[in-house]
């Protein structure tokens, strides 16, 4: 009885264990495929990391089922000898759009904004789309699949590129005889997310990067409390999106800062995204390493520059140009740094590129077991798959490449791609390679016959004598077919040489058909080594134009363009000698004054202070000032509006600040430490603020100042009512809509503070929490404002809200109401001498800021732009013109006013004793227009130092020559090049609403 039970069970595990087909057949009988494919004598590179000599494996049903150093072959085995060849797992793409039709872009609208989704029963945004899957738009694509064969791929990891959460990917094998029920893996392989809206709706918001990261956090805690039952709709999106949180997550990106700021965005979340980069990793790789990111890294590597002409080679800047020089070391780099990475096709010509491009990776010290593994094993891992691909062992899918050599050699061919056990052929494996030098006989003339390139691909060059021949070669199943032009340049006609090669490539012989019609035979014979003494100028030129050499990589610079630093300011301890400082406190300008700055601090301020070990700086003759503080500024920026709804709360200035501003070294040397970036003016509630030190060199979030207080833009006027866009379809359209807006939001924000106090699951909304910091002032307005009527109505709207403005910016028409401004306990931060640039700034005067400053406002000079922020100094020199302001308040507008206006004056704004060491040393009065900003420091560093700045200005033209010189070498090459193009640089105000590039 036992036994009998045992038997069952046996046969119940054999049953189980074997696939079982269940498709019934009409076109014939059933002939099951039972043949073992043995592949003996090989190579093999089971993984990365472990090679078999002389190995053999045993392939059935598509999977590996046995493989070692010797294996046993099963009966009815067919066998196939390897000897002389290697094998290697093949490839996956992680980042791919396989079979998968591009979406069009939707039409219509007449040209006006559509602000609701366009979808019901799904999310309220129509750019949130993770209920889409990749598997109802495949189709197998069997020219895009053979390029890939080509460049050793046997899987793709494919999705719909469309949208900001896009939806599930699935999982393919290029099988190039199966069906889709074979060829798809998995079928949810992961989550996609990008910044990029979907082509498949109209729907105005997010109109930018700073829009897409808010809604992408709206959307997770949205998901997060639709889960818990909360909602009354129905909402497919968000069930979706629940549905997909325990995928893989990869996050599509543009350029290095958007990387970051998905690493941000997983952070904040808990969220281990796979991140898709551009290939400038390399650029900033301690922050990358620290988004704890797998990244997907492709091989687009750019083409130099043609710099022939001197003229158009000053429009190529010196950013363009490193690009160019490192992007190859990029891999290299971040294996050195331990940071984990796949190696991806996107952005490529597949069949041209890739492996020209990995060959290069490798050749620029990427090594080879870290190339192999960006291709395997590391995917292969990132999606659960390590079992079944990415090695090659006993129970993984039959996935493979057989190549002549070693892969990562450029002389080497790939003869096949075995996907699922199905051949790809790639190259006949039994080509004979006839390359060599050879003694030609035809038709008793000699000749000597060339023949170079790859086996598979050969080219030939014939020469009698000096004289060179016209030669044509083709080489197919080992038969050989040259075609000749006649030697005698004054005849036409063709000899045609055809032969059967063999094992034996010292000797080539066959059938000769001359131009007269008659038949011949030929006979070429190699040449030994120790007979070919010279090489052709033709093939010197293939020989370059194929080997570029490794060029001197540039090293990296903070940030990596022009006047970045190759090591980053340290902190020092400085005295000051005899200087005149502005204190902007009660001792007022003290001259022949000692400064020590200390641990980032001022330490002490006083006459014969003691250096001790400090770096003693002679001011005689000099004035230090504290630092310039812009209060309004949209500098270091990627975006500058949000403009898809008419109150944008929900976004941050802090997600979109972009420290390789040029901007923030232009300013540093203008004397500016700090800034205020505003969001722009698109929408009468606008974004968030963030208030930054100009560290230049330092990462986005080091820029931050911190500890800073909650700032948020609020606009009025034309720009909010859109009177010069020509939109009709959004509210406000008026200025009386502009202050409904506001009344309705706040009342909104107070029910909503009164709601969430009584539930512990209220649905959060970032908006609101906003808009509920404002009304309980821990959150501070700056006011984008021009005329009178409008600046009292806010300040009543505020009033009737019980929160105060903290800043009318902008303020032309201040002056009419800085009692009022007063009594509300407003600031005021305007231009110094801006008017009539538009029809309601009509009333600007330049005795505005003396004005406000004369009722007891807290008055400021800002800039509102990029060129005047660094040139604050001499804005501020404005009002002692203009109002006869003293100088030592007129310097106030552009330092410790603004500090007291950003709530930040505890910290700077004035030298002090205890304050940082944000200072200026000028060469004269700075309130002089020949006053120069010798020496800008923040919390005791040097940013900006006049004499390094000569020093960088010479590395700059260093640089340049060596990089010009490298690209004209490989121009002369015969390597490609991209043309120049001038680009004129980007003018960015309150107004912009495009991206800035």
């Amino acid at each position: 009885m036992k036994l009998r039970l045992l038997l069952c069970l046996v046969f119940l595990v054999n049953l189980q264990s074997k696939a079982q087909e269940y498709f019934p057949k009409n076109d014939g009988v059933k002939n099951p495929q039972t043949n073992h494919t043995v592949f003996k004598n090989a190579k093999i590179h089971v993984s990365p990391q472990e090679i078999i000599e002389n190995g053999s494996f045993v392939v059935k049903d598509g999977k590996i089922t046995a493989i070692g150093k010797s294996v046993s072959e099963p009966a009815n085995s067919i066998v196939i000898d390897l000897q002389g060849k290697e094998v290697y797992p093949s490839f996956i793409d992680l980042y791919s759009s396989f079979g998968i039709k591009e979406p069009k872009e939707v039409e219509g609208g007449n040209g006006q904004p559509q602000y609701e989704a366009s979808r019901e029963g799904y999310y309220w945004n129509d750019h949130i789309r993770p209920e889409t899957e990749a598997i109802a738009a495949f189709n197998y694509d069997e020219k895009a699949a053979s390029s890939l064969h080509k460049a050793g791929f046997s899987v793709v990891n494919t999705h719909v590129p469309d949208g900001i959460i896009r939806g599930t990917g699935m999982l393919v094998a290029l099988n190039p005889e199966s069906t889709e029920g074979d060829r798809i893996l998995k079928d949810r392989s992961a989550q996609y997310l990008s910044l990029d809206k979907s082509k498949l709706s109209r729907q105005a918001y997010p109109t930018s990067t700073m829009g897409a990261m808010a809604l992408i956090r709206q959307t997770y805690l949205d998901a997060e409390w639709y889960g818990k039952g909360k909602s009354e709709n129905k909402d497919l999106a968000l069930e979706a999106l629940n549905r997909n949180k325990n995928l893989t997550q990869i996050f599509a990106t543009d350029n290095l800062l958007d990387a970051l700021r998905a690493g941000k965005i997983g952070k904040e979340f808990n969220v281990g995204y796979v991140i898709l980069g551009d290939g400038k990793e390399y650029q900033r790789l301690q922050e990358i390493k620290e988004t704890g990111s797998t990244f997907i890294v492709p091989l687009n590597f750019p083409d130099a520059y043609d710099v022939e002409d001197p003229f158009m080679a000053e429009h190529v800047t010196l950013e363009e140009m490193k690009i160019w020089n490192q992007a190859p070391a990029n891999l290299k780099m971040l294996a050195e740094k331990n940071i984990p990475f796949t190696i991806t096709t996107h952005d490529l010509d597949v069949e041209k590129d890739f492996r020209n491009n990995l060959l290069k990776a490798v050749k620029y010290g990427l090594s080879k077991e870290d190339a192999l593994a960006a291709l395997t094993t590391t995917p292969a891992k990132i999606l659960g798959e390590e079992n079944r691909l990415g090695t090659l062992k006993e129970g993984a899918w039959a996935n493979f490449i057989i190549t002549s050599g070693d892969y990562f050699d450029k002389e080497t061919s790939i003869y096949e791609n075995w996907i699922q056990g199905k051949k790809a052929v790639i190259n006949e494996m039994q080509t004979t390679d006839i390359t060599g030098t050879y003694n030609l006989k035809v038709d008793g003339k000699d000749y000597e016959l060339k023949i170079t390139g790859k086996p598979e691909a050969p080219k030939a060059s014939v020469k009698s004598g000096d004289t060179k021949l016209g030669a044509k070669l083709s080489f197919s199943s080992n038969w050989m077919n040259l075609l000749l032009s006649s030697a005698d340049t004054t005849k036409i006609g063709f000899t045609r040489l055809v032969a059967k090669t063999d094992e034996n490539i010292d000797e080539i012989s066959g059938t000769a058909y001359l131009s007269d019609g008659s038949e011949t035979s030929f006979s070429a014979v190699k040449k030994s080594s120790t007979e070919i003494t010279e090489t052709t100028e033709e093939e010197e030129e293939n020989g370059d134009k194929e080997d570029e050499n490794i060029r001197e990589i540039m090293p990296v610079s903070f940030p990596n363009k022009a006047y970045g630093f190759s090591e980053m300011p340290k902190e020092e301890i400085i005295l000051f000698k005899n200087a005149t400082v502005w204190t902007n406190e009660e001792e007022g300008i003290i001259e022949n004054t000692d400064v020590l700055v200390k641990d980032g601090k001022i330490s002490r301020i006083g006459k014969n202070l003691k250096a001790g070990n400090a770096r003693v700086i002679d001011a005689t003759g000099k004035h230090l000032t504290s630092g310039i503080i812009d209060e309004h500024s949209h500098i270091a920026a990627s975006a500058i509006n949000e403009a898809g709804h008419n109150s944008t709360a929900e976004v941050s200035m802090e997600d979109v600040v972009d420290p390789t501003d040029m901007n923030i070294y232009r300013n540093l040397a203008g004397g500016v430490t700090t800034v205020q970036l505003l969001h722009g003016s698109a929408n009468p509630i606008g974004g968030r603020s963030a208030i930054l030190r100009l560290k230049w060199g330092e990462n986005a979030e080091d820029l931050i100042f911190e500890n800073s207080p909650k700032f948020i833009k609020f606009a009025l006027g034309e720009n909010v009512k859109q009177s010069n866009w020509g939109s009709r379809s959004r509210f406000p359209q008026t200025r009386m809509g502009v202050e409904q807006v506001f009344t309705d939001y706040f009342t909104r924000a107070r029910e909503y503070e009164e709601a969430r106090k009584t539930d512990k699951d209220f649905r959060k909304d970032l908006e609101m929490e906003t808009l509920v910091e404002i009304l309980n002032s821990e959150r501070f307005v700056s006011a984008h404002s021009y005329v009178q009527s409008e600046i009292n109505m806010l300040m009543k709207v505020a009033e009737n809200f019980d929160f105060r403005i903290n800043t009318f910016t902008h303020i032309l028409e201040g002056y009419k109401v800085a009692d009022k401004m007063k009594e509300h306990g407003a600031g005021g931060s305007t231009f110094s001498d801006w008017w009539a640039y538009k029809y309601e700034v009509n009333d600007a005067i330049p005795f505005n800021a003396p004005i406000m400053h004369s009722q007891g406002i807290v008055t400021a000079i800002n800039s509102d732009d990029a060129e005047m922020s660094r040139r604050l100094n001499q804005e501020a020199a404005k009002s002692v013109k203009y109002g006869g302001v003293s100088e030592e308040d007129a310097w106030k507008f552009v330092t410790l006013n603004p500090a007291k206006l950003l709530h930040i004056d505890d910290r700077v704004g004035s030298i002090k004793t205890g304050k940082d060491a944000d200072l200026v040393l000028w060469s004269d009065n700075p309130l002089s227009i020949y006053a120069k900003a010798e020496k800008t420091l923040i919390q005791g560093k040097v940013f900006f130092d006049i004499e390094k700045d000569k020093k960088l200005r010479e590395e700059i033209q260093q640089q340049r020559s060596t990089l010009i010189t490298q690209m004209l070498q490989a121009k002369n090459k015969g390597l490609k090049t991209q043309p120049v193009t001038k680009k004129e640089e980007q003018h960015i105000d309150c107004n912009l609403l495009e991206e800035i590039h």
